[in-house]
C-alpha cells in the first residue's frame, strides 16, 4: 500500500461465499471492500446448483469472520451437523450475509466486471507500477464505469466457463452448434428443468460426483416418466471404482452417493460406455450423435456435460499474473494442486505467498484459484481470504510458502467438483 492508494478501497469481484468472506475479512483488518456481482443477487452462481446437496455440513461451510458478524445482529446459525443444499447456503448463509448492514453498502448488484488494469499503465509499462492505483472497468444498465482501488480480489469462481466435451481440452467438432441439447454444470432435473429431460434419452459425460448427482436424479425421473433411457459415458476402461471412499469417511454424504450409483449400476437402470473419447457431434432429425474415439455413442436427446470447470482469465488480460501452465492457477499453487497427484485431503496449507502474482496486490481465490483443478475445498477459501487480507492489511506479514509448512489442510469438503 503506497500513499497514491491507501484511502481507496479494495476491489472484491464475486458475490459468492468466498467474495463476501473476503468482503467480511477486509473490514475485520480495517480495509474498505467494494464488491461486484454480475447476477441480480449474491451468490448467483450458487443458485444455478441450489438443488444439489453438498458433502459436507454446515460447520465447514461457514466463514467464522461472517459468523461473527451475523451473530452481532441476532442471526442463528444452522445445525453444524446437517448437511445443507446449495439452496439452503444460500439462502440461510450467502444472502444473510450480503444484506448485513456492514456489507451491503459496498455491495453492487447486476454489476460486471469487464477487466482490470493499472491506472495510465497497460501491461508493459514499468514507471511506478506498484504505486499505480487499479483500474476496475464495470459496466451496468447505467453503462460503463471505470473505478480507482488499492487492490483486486477476484473471487469471480468458474461455474460460467465449463469444460468442453470435446476429448482435446476444445469443443468437440459440432458441439457449440448442438448447444441448444447441451446443459453443462448439473440441471435442476426433479424441479425446474424436469420437462427438458422426461420421456427423452440422456447422455451424461463425466466421471466425477456432479456426473454421479446428474445419473441419480435421472432415475428417480425415470420411475414417474415412461421412455427415458440413461447412459453415462466416461474416459476410463470401467466403473468399478464408484465407491472410492472409506467407510470412515468424514463425507458420509459423499460417500452415500457412491453406494447409490454402485445399486444402480447393479439394477441395470444406467447404460455404462466406457473409453469415451467425444470428437464430433451431429445434431440430426432431433437426435444427438455423438461420435467417440471408440465408436458412435446410441443416438441422444440431450446432453448432459459433467465435466468440470475452468478460469476465464480474460478480465486480467493487462495484468501481470504468473500462472501455472497446467491448471492455470497461480503459479505457486499450481504444484500444490495437480489432480494428478493430489485430492481433497492432500492439499498442503497455502496463503497470499502462494496466490501472489508479478503484479503486487492482485490476488485470485476461491475455486478459481485452483484453475482447472477438481479438488477446491470451500474451507479452502476462507482460508486463503484470511491471509489475503491480513497481507494487505500488512505486507510483512505474507504467509510463509507451503513448502515450509508441515500442517496438510483439513479433509472438508466444499462446492467444487471434489465434494460434489
Amino acid at each position: 500500500m503506497t500513499s497514491n492508494t491507501k484511502n481507496l478501497p479494495v476491489a472484491v469481484i464475486g458475490a459468492g461465499p468466498i467474495g463476501l468472506s473476503a468482503a467480511a475479512n477486509l473490514m475485520d483488518v480495517g480495509l474498505t471492500p467494494i464488491i461486484f456481482e454480475s447476477g441480480n443477487r449474491a451468490g448467483a452462481n450458487l443458485a444455478q446448483w441450489g438443488h444439489v446437496r453438498m458433502f459436507s455440513p454446515w460447520s465447514y461451510n461457514m466463514d467464522p469472520v461472517a459468523i461473527s458478524l451475523l451473530e452481532k445482529k441476532g442471526w442463528t446459525a444452522p445445525a453444524l451437523t446437517e448437511f445443507p443444499t446449495g439452496r439452503q447456503l444460500l439462502e440461510r448463509y450467502v444472502l444473510p450475509l450480503a444484506s448485513h448492514e456492514a456489507i451491503a453498502p459496498h455491495l453492487h448488484l447486476n454489476t460486471r466486471v469487464e477487466a482490470v488494469s493499472r491506472q495510465h499503465h497497460d501491461i508493459l509499462r514499468n514507471a511506478e507500477r506498484p504505486l499505480t492505483p487499479f483500474v476496475v472497468r464495470t459496466s451496468n444498465a447505467e453503462g460503463e464505469r471505470d473505478i480507482l482501488v488499492q487492490a483486486v480480489i477476484d473471487a469471480s469462481g468458474t461455474y460460467q466457463t465449463p469444460n468442453w466435451l470435446g476429448a482435446h481440452g476444445i469443443p468437440a467438432v459440432g458441439e457449440r452448434a448442438a448447444s441448444q441439447s447441451i446443459t453443462y454444470g448439473v440441471p435442476d432435473i426433479l424441479g425446474a428443468a424436469g420437462e427438458q429431460f422426461a420421456g427423452k434419452s440422456v447422455l451424461v459425460v463425466g466421471g466425477g460426483h456432479s456426473a454421479f448427482n446428474a445419473l441419480q436424479d435421472l432415475v428417480k425421473l425415470s420411475d414417474h416418466s415412461e421412455g427415458m433411457r440413461i447412459l453415462w459415458g466416461v474416459r476410463g476402461s470401467s466403473v468399478s471404482n464408484i465407491v472410492r471412499s472409506p467407510e470412515n469417511d468424514e463425507l458420509q454424504e459423499r460417500r452415500r452417493l457412491e453406494i447409490y450409483i454402485q445399486t444402480l449400476l447393479t439394477e441395470g437402470k444406467i447404460e455404462v460406455f466406457t473409453d469415451i473419447a467425444i470428437e464430433n457431434i451431429r445434431s440430426e432429425n432431433g437426435k444427438l450423435f455423438v461420435q467417440s474415439r471408440s465408436g458412435q455413442l446410441p443416438p441422444v436427446d440431450q446432453l448432459i456435460a459433467a465435466t468440470g470447470f475452468r478460469p476465464d482469465l480474460a478480465l486480467l488480460s493487462e495484468l501481470r499474473t504468473s500462472l501455472d501452465p497446467a491448471t492455470e492457477s497461480p503459479a505457486g499453487l499450481g504444484p500444490l494442486i495437480d489432480p494428478n497427484l493430489h485430492t481433497c485431503g492432500s492439499v498442503p496449507e497455502h496463503g497470499s505467498a502462494e496466490l501472489s502474482h508479478p503484479e503486487p496486490g492482485l490476488y485470485i481465490v476461491g475455486i478459481k484459484s485452483y484453475g482447472r483443478a477438481p479438488t477446491f475445498l470451500l474451507k479452502t477459501g476462507y482460508r486463503q481470504v484470511k491471509s489475503v487480507t491480513k497481507a494487505l492489511a500488512n505486507p510483512k506479514d505474507i504467509d510463509r510458502p507451503a513448502t515450509e509448512r508441515t500442517t496438510p489442510c483439513d479433509a472438508l469438503a466444499a462446492n467444487g467438483p471434489c465434494a460434489q
